[in-house]
């Protein structure tokens, strides 16, 4: 039991040092977390304090729980609907492309089906932790695309919850098509049932979640998130969409602005040790086979990450500034594409994956809030006749 708390414990403070160090220089924690678990893990040449990854696996199953449990609670249906029509299309083109572009992609590198599906999310979403984050170090949340941006990260995690359902043929290494149907169906299933509930049952959940007592309310909603989770794992699906449909229906009590404060250091901590755990699990001798198709699905996101930008802004009214500073944002990758090529490798599919995405997310979430310090730069590939460069004020 020592030698477990001690590893436990140097996995926390490893993951602390590297975001401090990194915070200080304007880095992302999430490529640091990762990149402390590739430095110490059992296949990096040096010290290895870590030889057995799967001893994190638990702790690193909450930090994934906890991880999409806040993306459900945080999710706010009154976000999507004020953007209206322009917000649904700008999203829509959004998705279109980098879903289109990474299945493409996928098909190109030739790793099979299931992969090129699996690439296709990966590709598909930005970070909304590295998005939202930045938004917040630069003083951008009253900017006129920031309110776009945030719609944008809003329907993703939305998006995300039906793409994870999409996958449970893949994810569930079903044998049959008749298998794999009866998979998706039975993910359908449970996303309805409990979105039925945080439409017409979230009193009943809020009589037995609810508590004036912080310490009470945090011990409520982790039974109640956990015991989604498992029902759903248990069902065949997986516990990631679990934990997002059991943050989904608590975001429509009154008190999901409480539990959000208050699993925000569960989230972080427990996350830290995801992405630690994914370093751990990443083999730097394979990166070199899988460096090619990396950097070309790289400058692919950030083409298509500029077009969508160009084509939202032109819906929406914003001018080459605003263009540019959601381009360099939303082609931030992070914590879905780790969450999802975990689940892909626990899945049987081809191991190359991950350390194909390892290289895609720490170069992406390094370089988008780095870029997005200087997005003035991106304004030399947004065309004037395109986007104007100051939108004339209205009356």
């Amino acid at each position: 039991m020592g030698r477990e708390l001690m590893f436990i414990g140097l996995a926390f403070l490893l993951c602390g040092l590297f975001a401090r160090a990194g915070s200080r220089i304007g880095l992302p924690t999430i490529p640091l977390f990762v990149a402390a678990g590739i430095l110490v893990g059992p296949n990096t040449p040096g010290v290895v304090l870590f030889e057995h990854p799967e001893d994190l696996e638990l702790l690193a199953a909450f930090g994934l729980i906890f991880l999409l449990f806040y993306l459900g609670v945080e999710f706010s249906v009154e976000q999507l609907t004020a953007g209206g029509s322009k917000l649904l299309a700008a999203a829509g083109v959004y998705l279109l492309l980098n879903i289109g572009g990474g299945l493409i992609m996928g098909f190109a590198i030739g790793w099979g089906t299931r992969e090129a599906v699996v690439i296709a999310g990966v590709t598909g979403i930005s970070s909304s932790a590295i998005v939202t984050k930045s938004l917040v170090e630069l003083h951008r949340m009253n900017n006129p695309e920031s309110g776009l941006i945030m719609g944008i990260i809003v329907i993703e995690d939305l998006f995300l919850a039906l793409f994870l359902a999409a996958l449970a043929p893949i994810l569930g290494n079903a044998d049959s098509f008749g298998e794999g149907a009866l998979l998706f169906l039975r993910a359908a299933a449970f996303l309805i049932v409990l979105a039925l509930v945080a439409r017409y049952g979230v009193g009943a959940v809020e009589r037995v979640i609810s508590s004036d007592n912080d310490e009470l309310l945090v011990l409520l909603f982790v039974g109640f998130a956990l015991l989604v989770a498992g029902a759903a794992y248990q069902l065949g699906i997986s516990d990631a969409i679990g934990a997002f449909m059991a943050g989904l229906v608590l975001a429509g009590t009154a008190a999901a602005h409480r539990i959000e404060k208050l699993v925000r250091p569960l989230r972080d901590a427990f996350g830290a040790l995801f992405f630690f755990a994914f370093g751990l699990s990443i083999n730097p001798n394979q990166i070199s086979t899988v460096l090619v198709p990396a950097t070309i699905a790289i400058v692919v996101t950030a083409i298509l990450a500029l077009v969508a930008s160009i084509v939202a802004a032109r819906l929406n009214g914003l001018d080459r500034q605003a263009t540019a500073n959601m381009a360099a944002l939303l082609a931030a990758r992070g914590e879905f594409a780790l969450i999802l090529v975990t689940l892909a490798v626990a899945a049987g599919l081809d191991e190359q994956l991950s350390p194909f995405v390892a290289v895609y997310v720490l170069v992406l979430a390094l370089a988008s809030p780095i870029l997005a310090h200087r997005s003035h730069l991106l304004l030399w590939f947004i065309p004037a006749r395109l986007v104007p460069d100051i939108v004339p004020a209205e009356g």
